[in-house]
């Protein structure tokens, strides 16, 4: 089953909480290119391989492009996303239910986001649509367990994965070049790395971009009656439209968080920086091929630890390391309590 673009609009104007849902994701797309993208370039300008808005113009084009391709592509993990809770029969509770979940994705990434601290709005969505599921259950029956462990999968790639890579290519590199002229290996690396920050970028889009178009996949389902989205095809206008919102969003910008993860955690040489993009991009890849949504976030400062790591630990600014664990770790039940209290509301007086 398709829908066109004309339907989909008729039912926006026509339907007061599918326009909501609509605008809350689109909403959380905007937010989620404009403080997760620039983790993506963050490396590349931290070692002044590009000017901080020309990096965030060629993100903004990557972002659009990587949601546009590796949706049409594969799109698993909007699948994955789609299937990890059931919001139960009742289609118009569902949808309430779903605006509160997005609801809590945006108050609680853009009071992150004042600080600075590079939030994981691939956790935030996963805590806003469990939290919504388990409000209109009354329990945890509506999550589906067998797609939420991908979950856990994901945190343990992106950590692990992240830090391993990070730390091979970073030492492989370093022994390759030990012999070399510096100035010659740094104008091949300072081309590499921008190289490396388009692939991020282009990377970032796949995999955020698809956990969206998952969720305003699921409220189109919601608003033509199906409880699901199996026989569902995604229409390629959905896909251009969620890539152009993340593009504008990354856009805009996010210094505070480009020097907070490229220059606040480690200083990194161009080298390094291309260690760290390459190994980032590696990682969410491999992830967005098997279907498994991990953080962007925790995938690039994890690369950017494990790059750390070849000079000496101490090269490593803990101080912020801790500042984005506790963000972390605050995340699921943060998102997940204030999407479980809205949603009670909303379900109530709507």
């Amino acid at each position: 089953m398709g829908i066109t673009f004309t339907d989909f609009c008729q039912q926006v104007f026509s339907n007061p909480v599918l326009l909501i849902t609509v605008a809350l994701t689109l909403g959380v797309i905007f937010v989620n290119g404009w403080t997760d993208a620039p983790n993506a370039i963050a490396t590349c300008v931290a070692t002044r391989c590009m000017k901080v808005r020309t990096a965030i113009m060629m993100s903004a084009v990557f972002n659009f492009l990587g949601v546009l391709v590796m949706t049409h592509i594969n799109s698993a993990v909007a699948s994955t996303i789609s299937n990890m809770v059931d919001f139960g029969g009742e289609t118009g509770e569902a949808l309430i239910a779903l605006c509160a979940a997005l609801f809590s994705i945006v108050v609680y990434s853009v009071a992150a986001s004042v600080f600075g601290i590079p939030t994981s709005e691939s956790h935030s969505l996963i805590a806003g649509l469990s939290g919504a599921a388990i409000a209109i259950h009354n329990g945890v029956g509506g999550i589906n367990f067998n797609e939420w462990v991908k979950v856990l999968y994901g945190l343990v790639l992106s950590l692990a994965l992240g830090f391993a890579m990070g730390w091979v290519i970073c030492k492989a590199l370093t022994l390759i070049c030990a012999e070399m002229d510096r100035r010659s290996t740094n104008g091949f690396f300072t081309v590499a790395q921008i190289f490396g920050a388009a692939f991020m970028s282009f990377m970032h889009g796949a995999q955020d971009g698809q956990k969206f178009i998952g969720v305003l996949f699921l409220g189109i389902a919601f608003c033509n009656g199906q409880s699901s989205v199996e026989g569902m095809i995604i229409p390629v206008w959905l896909m251009l439209l969620c890539s152009v919102v993340m593009g504008v969003g990354t856009s805009v910008g996010g210094e505070k968080i480009i020097k907070s993860v490229g220059m606040d955690m480690v200083k990194l040489e161009k080298f390094q920086g291309f260690s760290a993009d390459l190994a980032g991009a590696v990682c969410l890849l491999l992830s967005s091929v098997f279907g498994i949504p991990v953080s962007t976030t925790h995938t690039k400062t994890s690369a950017i630890m494990g790059v750390g790591a070849v000079k000496r630990l101490s090269a490593i600014n803990f101080g912020v390391v801790k500042d984005m664990m506790l963000t972390w770790i605050f995340t699921f039940p943060g998102c997940g309590l204030i999407s479980f209290v809205i949603a009670k509301i909303f379900i109530m007086v709507f």
